[in-house]
């Protein structure tokens, strides 16, 4: 099968099975999402959404958590994984916010990666989700699942992958493809057990035709 015909039946799959796919991480504005995907780094949705709603209640905006120390934060995110990398971090980013870009979160993808603790991924997240960028983030889930079916051609780096992701899909699709390719991921195309018995893609799916029919 040619790749462009992969990607438009992966796309009628994802279409007609998860028409609405958006993060699970809880936000009500760019800052908030921003602290909530750096807190994610390593660490479950359902964890961080654990942890943002006291941590947002006392440092509502940019201004006000770029006035603390950051074992101040610490007190608030020690049940998230890396707590001390992430309190630096988020006081970090949100002194740069202020310093830089007047309070504003920027919708540019170079310009998000100056801010601390923001690499490619988180970066491609805020434009994607908040601003509608046609950017991809790749992360473990997505890295997994593009290789298993067969959408990303032997991509060793998440970079590698979201290149190939990027020419595939449709640019207005883009948003809403990382969405469902990171929730297959979570729930259906598990690392160690996925479930294929369950998945609507396995007669497209490089991985389930080499460790299951082999088998049978």
């Amino acid at each position: 099968m040619q790749k462009k015909e992969l990607f438009e039946r992966v796309i009628e799959y994802f279409q007609r099975e998860m028409p609405i796919a958006e993060t699970e991480l809880d936000y009500a504005n760019a800052y908030e999402l921003l602290v909530a995907v750096i807190l994610s780094a390593q660490c479950t949705d359902k964890r961080v959404n654990l942890i943002t709603p006291e941590l947002l209640k006392r440092f509502p905006t940019p201004e006000k958590l770029a006035e603390v120390d950051p074992a101040e934060v610490l007190d608030y995110i020690r049940s998230c994984s890396y707590p001390n990398n992430k309190a630096k971090h988020l006081v970090g980013m949100a002194r740069m916010l202020v310093s830089d870009f007047g309070g504003e979160i920027p919708d540019d993808i170079t310009e998000l990666q100056k801010l601390p603790g923001v690499g490619r991924k988180t970066a491609n997240v805020i434009a994607s989700v908040v601003f509608n960028k046609p950017a991809m983030a790749v992360d473990t889930h997505v890295f997994r699942v593009a290789a298993r079916i067969g959408l990303s051609d032997k991509a060793k780096t998440p970079l590698e992958t979201e290149r190939q992701l990027v020419e595939y899909f449709p640019e207005e699709l883009l948003p809403l493809a990382h969405h469902w390719l990171i929730l297959h991921g979570r729930y259906t195309c598990l690392a160690r057990s996925p479930k294929c018995g369950v998945c609507g893609l396995t007669d497209l799916c490089k991985y389930y035709k080499v460790n299951h029919l082999r088998e049978s």
